[in-house]
């Protein structure tokens, strides 16, 4: 048994920490004493700096139980020991950084519900952030989504009670409940310093992991997040979309879209199978920890799902983790331009270590690099072409993980800065970076009103030289059914036009350079995640 282990299970096993520190000291004692053959050798540095070590844990540890002692006798109140552990561990793993944790056993079954895609809710993916509960991404089709949450938003009371003194287990809890029951949030816009108040209807939150719709012959693919399933539905959808075209004679898909933005990550094995479908060779991503013995890169497996076809991936704050993983790849090795936002900047490791049938550490171990060698963590993903959602000031508000607090430092990346997309062409140089001041309100149901996809896709129609009308392109398809879509509030203009821009048409797209050949990947563990 390792030392520290020990020392715990003294602790949570003894009805007063002094008998366990006592404990501790003597076995110390007895392994730092002195051989009893006479000899009197020298103690080492090493020997004294543990030594040292030893007796601080030991005083710290007392320390500890003389509070436990105090707090159990003195409190206005009666407190459990129960209570007073579970706030320790958790106050010794919360503050490393935003992402690992104590959980116990209800926490990490509430966990692995809302990997499986199917929990109870409102469809809100949250971070503690200096005890404030902040939206990292709502989820698509979700309660939180259609009244407008946003992310950066701060969630400041749940039915008019404030939850500034809760943990973030403590306050997710009072946001899910029975489906159909009706709960008030009091949020934080930070950008205008508003406050505002929404009134939700719980739903049993059914995650569709992928959205598909088909522009004339660009594809469209949105994925929501990485769950188990995440690489299985995509490649699904992009081959009905494939049927789809083909029912025309001679034709073929021309590019595709894949839309990753508010995808608040999942599952690392699905985030490198993911991109393992666009790129045919070279590396991936890799981890890097704290012992280089367990640094783990993976390869590309040699497929393209497109066989070359043109990508532009679109990205926001609301991108993080596995998304992150993904639009760093493809950046990296050349194989898609990305469009919209920086990213959000998540890039560690969380392994989950069960403790018997105590719950589980999520626990940081490693932090994520690009096959550039560049480090996600803090910074994101930057857009080849940056464009803004919208001109209002919220959407203009982004939040990204160097917001939060007790965040992971980026260290390790490359001296050398990741290669800029070479030659980037004329029509993306020309994209406007903010929509014009008459264009409509984002509608969610409404496609034509998203301006960023707009912009990919006439950016895609350009460097495939397909024709393509002037304004708003609407779906032909959406999720394999004819649309019936809304109509525009009013006439969108400034759309990203040849004759407005002064764009020339291309008719090849930039391939990937060779990349250097793929060595045998390491198998991911199963308990690793970007949940």
């Amino acid at each position: 048994m390792k030392f520290r282990t020990g020392l715990m299970l003294g602790l949570a096993l003894t009805s007063s920490c002094s008998l366990a520190c006592l404990q501790a000291s003597a076995a110390l004692a007895k392994t730092s004493a002195p051989p009893t053959n006479g000899a009197h050798a020298k103690p080492s540095a090493a020997t004294a700096n543990t030594d040292a070590n030893n007796a601080e844990t030991v005083r710290l540890l007392t320390l500890l139980g003389t509070v436990m002692d105090i707090v159990r006798s003195e409190y206005v109140e009666p407190v459990t020991n129960k209570t007073l552990i579970l706030n320790a561990l958790n106050g010794m793993v919360g503050d490393l950084d935003p992402h690992s944790a104590y959980m116990t056993s209800q926490q990490l079954h509430d966990m692995q519900d809302e990997i499986s895609g199917q929990f109870g809710g409102l469809g809100l993916q949250v971070q503690m952030d200096a005890k404030h509960v902040r939206v990292v991404s709502p989820i698509d089709g979700t309660p939180a989504a259609k009244a407008g949450i946003l992310p950066g938003d701060v969630i400041l009371m749940v039915d008019g009670k404030s939850i500034a003194d809760l943990s973030l287990d403590q306050a997710v809890r009072k946001m899910r409940g029975k489906p159909g029951s009706l709960i008030t949030l009091t949020l934080l816009r930070p950008k205008t310093g508003k406050t505002f108040t929404v009134t939700l209807k719980r739903e049993i939150i059914h995650v569709q992991i992928v959205r598909s719709a088909l522009y004339g012959r660009i594809g469209y693919l949105r994925l929501t997040e990485f769950d188990d399933s995440a690489e299985h539905e995509l490649r699904k959808a992009y081959h009905a979309l494939e049927r789809e075209v083909a029912h025309t004679p001679g034709k073929t898909l021309d590019g595709l879209i894949l839309d990753l933005r508010s995808d608040p990550g999942g599952k690392l094995d699905q985030a490198i199978a993911v991109a393992r479908d666009f790129i045919p060779q070279g590396e991936i991503v890799s981890t890097r920890g704290r012992h280089p013995e367990n640094n783990q890169h993976w390869d590309a497996t040699g497929t393209d799902l497109t066989h070359g076809l043109p990508i532009i991936v679109l990205t926001n704050s609301g991108s993080a983790s596995a998304s992150e993983i993904v639009a760093g790849a493809l950046k990296d090795h050349h194989r898609a331009l990305i469009l919209g936002e920086r990213t959000f900047g998540k890039g560690s490791v969380q392994t989950i270590i069960p403790i018997s049938d105590q719950g589980a550490l999520r626990l940081t171990t490693a932090r994520y690099y690009t096959p550039s060698g560049q480090s996600i963590q803090g910074h994101g993903i930057t857009p080849d072409v940056p464009v803004a959602e919208s001109r209002d000031d919220d959407a203009l508000y982004t939040f990204h993980e160097s917001d939060l607090a007790h965040v992971l430092s980026n260290i390790g990346s490359s001296k050398e800065k990741a290669a800029p997309t070479p030659n980037l062409p004329a029509a993306a140089r020309a994209v406007p970076h903010l929509p014009p001041e008459n264009w409509p309100a984002f509608n969610p149901a409404n496609p034509e009103t998203d301006f960023q996809l707009q912009q990919a896709l006439h950016l895609l129609d350009n460097l495939t030289n397909t024709p393509a009308p002037k304004g708003p392109i609407a779906p032909t398809l959406i999720d394999g059914k004819k649309p019936d879509l809304p109509p525009l509030p009013l006439a969108a203009g400034g759309l990203h036009k040849d004759t407005e821009t002064g764009l020339q048409k291309k008719s090849t797209v930039q391939q990937p350079p060779p990349a250097r050949p793929a060595g045998k990947a390491p198998a991911a563990h199963a308990s690793q995640g970007t949940h």
